[in-house]
């Protein structure tokens, strides 16, 4: 069984499990990207103050519809969409959308990110990742460390087709960048994950957190 259904059948989880983060200079083909994402997954759009941002986003939430896909985008966060925010932090908006996912680098993060009702929240980075070169992951144990009695956290940072399975227990889901637009037939999340199916999309890289 996939990671990812592994996941689904121990734990209730009705957000998805793989979570795709965009970059507008690490993987440019952000509509390659989410064409190529399996039924179900999660975008987190994050092409802040690119041109033409409000008409890209429109084009990726309407593939997102079609692919059954959740997207939610940093601020300022077009209609039908939910919000991301860093580090728990609320934005100035007087009233949040329905769904909020949130990056955490720590509990206090996680914590001010729970203040604000974040439905997903990224705890990161689990692994040693190309967005902060030279800098080393938490690990599993660190971690799952981080991550007690928080509840269900999402890893992000690291995360390939071989790391994959070495997420900690506690982990309910993940988001990826590289992972996600720069898949192999050896070694890819979607091989991993989902239908056992290696998916090729355009080159990307990984993205800041």
């Amino acid at each position: 069984m996939s990671w990812a259904r592994a996941v689904k059948s121990r734990r209730r989880i009705q957000t998805p499990v793989v979570w795709l983060f965009t970059d507008a200079m690490r993987a440019p083909d952000v509509l390659g990207a989410v064409r190529a994402l399996p039924p179900g997954c999660g975008v987190v759009f994050r092409h802040d103050g690119v041109p033409g941002r409000c008409g890209l986003a429109r084009a990726v939430l309407t593939l997102c519809r079609a692919g059954r896909h959740q997207m939610v985008m940093t601020a300022p966060a077009i209609a039908g969409t939910g919000l991301h925010v860093r580090g728990g932090h609320r934005p100035h908006a007087r009233r949040l959308p329905a769904f909020v996912t949130s990056s955490a680098h720590c509990r206090l993060d996680v914590m001010r990110a729970r203040r604000i009702g974040a439905d997903v929240i990224f705890l990161s980075p689990v692994f040693a990742t190309a967005s902060h070169v030279g800098l080393p992951g938490m690990g599993r144990l660190r971690w799952s460390r981080a991550a007690c009695g928080l509840g269900g956290l999402f890893a992000l940072g690291g995360v390939t087709g071989r790391t994959v399975r070495a997420l900690p227990s506690r982990c309910v889901g993940f988001g990826a960048i590289g992972a996600l637009t720069d898949c192999v037939p050896s070694a890819t999340v979607f091989h991993d994950c989902h239908s056992g199916v290696p998916v090729t999309v355009a080159n990307g890289g990984l993205a800041r957190q």
